[in-house]
């Protein structure tokens, strides 16, 4: 987004999104806190009735966190059965682990506020949960630096990450979809790609150019 400002030649001034449920971010665009949300927001049928979804920059999908020392049986969402599995509220997990729970292949699913990211990977290491799922690129930075924890399954969703306007304003939406149409020809997204995605399952994950 900050290379889209600059070619827009608008001022980029980010936001703090702390409200418990990452839904909520929505509301917030609605009543004009923020222009534009590009917080890792996956297109759903939902989230589309409040929001103005702009083409998308990166295609991605749900993966598995666990600590390697302690569960180093769970490799995949086919080794849950006895497991607690952790996701945040509001984040497209969250149905992926119901349904998982609706048909016996996980013990329980832990719902975590959506500030409290830091705080659910703590009980990972903690085997307070067992588990953790969420899309891939923020599970690699967010594990950096903690050697223990290892996302051991990617892919496990298909989903298309975009970023989002108020509904009425097609304006901004045509202006953000061309700027992305320019960095992609000129390389920018690209690179891009390449620094931020650089440790990431290029079957999983990558940008759309």
């Amino acid at each position: 987004m900050r290379a889209v400002a600059r070619h827009l030649g608008r001022e980029y001034e980010p936001h703090r999104y702390a409200g418990a449920d990452f839904e909520g971010i929505y509301d917030g665009l609605a009543t004009g806190e923020y222009d534009v949300v590009t917080s890792g927001a996956t297109i759903t049928e939902h989230r589309a009735t409040k929001a103005r979804f702009c083409t998308p920059y990166l295609r991605s999908g749900q993966s598995l966190v666990v600590d390697a020392r302690r569960t180093p049986a769970i490799t995949s969402t086919a080794h849950l059965h006895d497991a607690v599995l952790g996701v945040q509220r509001g984040n497209t997990s969250e149905p992926v682990a119901d349904h998982l729970l609706a048909a016996g292949r996980v013990r329980e699913v832990r719902r975590y506020d959506y500030d409290a990211i830091l705080t659910a990977l703590d009980d990972v290491e903690a085997d307070r949960v067992q588990a953790f799922m969420k899309l891939e690129p923020v599970m690699r930075e967010l594990t950096r630096g903690r050697p223990a924890l290892r996302v051991v399954q990617t892919g496990i969703t298909d989903e298309r990450i975009a970023s989002a306007v108020r509904l009425d304003d097609t304006a901004l939406a045509d202006a953000i979809d061309g700027a992305q149409r320019a960095l992609s020809v000129d390389g920018t997204l690209a690179a891009l790609g390449q620094r931020w995605l650089g440790d990431s399952d290029p079957a999983a994950t990558s940008m759309i150019t």
